[in-house]
């Protein structure tokens, strides 16, 4: 989750500077039940700032009045998504953490297209990118492969990327990024796998990239219904749990592991306890 955005106060509404705490308690429980996230008392001042927001779009009076207006909401209500992109967004780019797309280029790719050169067949390669966001860590995924697999014709690779948020996977679908989010996108990579958009900063995913990309809701709380993956990346959202929620996340992700496959974590996500059946190669790299 990102720093405090400073969104000014509602014209005339200077008594919404900030939740109370029974508001906040009622907020974070909401949060809570609907997604496993755990809102703190210190995340005060930046949970008011997120529900600002929500105000002035909805046109809603104060902070108790949206909190009813959500009770009563369907599961499926656009107000749902549009609350909870504001409560979970976070910056994102691509290439974020470059040791693990390093190893993910040089070692485990590299050690795929050996095993693929000396044997007969089309080859699967699945990849989960749990909580995705706006799509910049499977877009990375796919960067990597695509240079690293030349023989791309004989594998059948495929990428899913999931989030709580639609918002955010329809920015994920259009593959489009601003300079911010690929400042660390290796300069040949932009050329080969990005198209500059004419009179603006931003950069469209070429086709050898969205064609190996998938994405879909989903909350990381219930059990995802796919094949078994070869890798899954949850990275830089376990902070944001409590220890039980936690705990069914690794679950729900750590069956949806092959034999064999490997689970890649933030190196802060504090999961090893919940893996004491997964053999760590790194402090962030787990082999089922």
């Amino acid at each position: 989750m990102s720093a405090p955005i400073a969104i000014p106060p509602l014209p005339g509404s200077s008594s919404l500077k900030q939740v109370s705490d029974d508001e906040l308690g009622n907020f974070a429980e909401l949060i809570y039940r609907r997604t496993g996230i755990h809102v703190s008392p210190q995340k005060k001042m930046l949970l008011s700032n997120r529900l600002r927001r929500r105000l002035r779009e909805t046109g809603i009076e104060d902070f108790s009045a949206y909190y009813q207006h959500l009770k009563r909401l369907k599961d499926t209500d656009p107000e749902w998504d549009a609350f909870l992109q504001e409560i979970t967004t976070h910056e994102t780019y691509l290439f974020r953490d470059e040791s693990q797309w390093n190893w993910f280029r040089t070692e485990y790719l590299a050690g795929r297209a050996a095993e693929s050169a000396s044997s007969e067949g089309k080859r699967t390669l699945r990849i989960w990118s749990a909580a995705c966001s706006t799509g910049d860590e499977p877009y990375t995924a796919a960067c990597c492969i695509a240079a690293a697999l030349q023989n791309s014709a004989q594998w059948n690779i495929r990428i899913l990327g999931t989030d709580i948020g639609v918002g955010a996977l329809a920015q994920a679908e259009a593959g489009i990024f601003g300079e911010r989010a690929m400042r660390l996108v290796p300069e040949e990579y932009r050329r080969r796998f990005f198209v500059k958009a004419q009179n603006a900063q931003l950069w469209q995913a070429r086709p050898m990239l969205t064609a190996m990309l998938r994405f879909r809701q989903h909350n990381l709380m219930s059990p995802l219904r796919e094949k078994p993956f070869d890798i899954v990346f949850l990275k830089n959202v376990l902070i944001y749990f409590d220890g039980a929620s936690k705990r069914t996340v690794v679950n729900n992700v750590r069956a949806m592991i092959r034999p064999g496959g490997l689970l890649v974590a933030g190196a802060a996500e504090g999961i090893t306890e919940m893996v004491k059946d997964m053999k760590r190669l790194q402090p962030w790299l787990y082999r089922k």
